[in-house]
């Protein structure tokens, strides 16, 4: 069994930053791919971020140079760290992780995180 755990969201104002965090626990697994989709109310969701194993990551092109996603691989933990914040940046986002666990190998989910943008 595997749990993503989210934290970080909040409310922000705009021009303003957040860091999301997202920690994998449980049995033993191997992480591949990690990374952050969002949805919005009535929007379908996107991929924000994602990051490999071995480090290269991509993004979404509405947040390319604000948003930056990292990873600590010896505690199983992905980051995104969202500056210059947008109203349009508001959504629920959703960690994920492409995980092989008991020789199956799939996406976990989060239980997404609440970021909200106002002023």
């Amino acid at each position: 069994q595997v749990q993503l755990v989210e934290s970080g969201g909040g409310l922000v104002q705009p021009g303003g930053s957040l860091r999301l965090s997202c920690a994998a626990s449980g049995s033993a697994f191997s992480i591949y791919g990690m990374g952050w989709d969002r949805q919005a109310p009535g929007l379908q969701r996107e991929l924000v971020a994602r990051i490999s194993s071995g480090g290269s990551t991509n993004y979404v092109d509405s947040v390319k140079g604000r948003f930056t996603i990292s990873r600590d691989n010896a505690k199983n933990t992905v980051y995104l760290q969202m500056n210059s914040l947008k109203a349009e940046d508001a959504a629920v986002y959703y960690c994920n992780a492409d995980l092989l666990l008991s020789g199956m190998r799939r996406n976990y989910w989060g239980q997404g995180t609440q970021v909200t943008v106002s002023s």
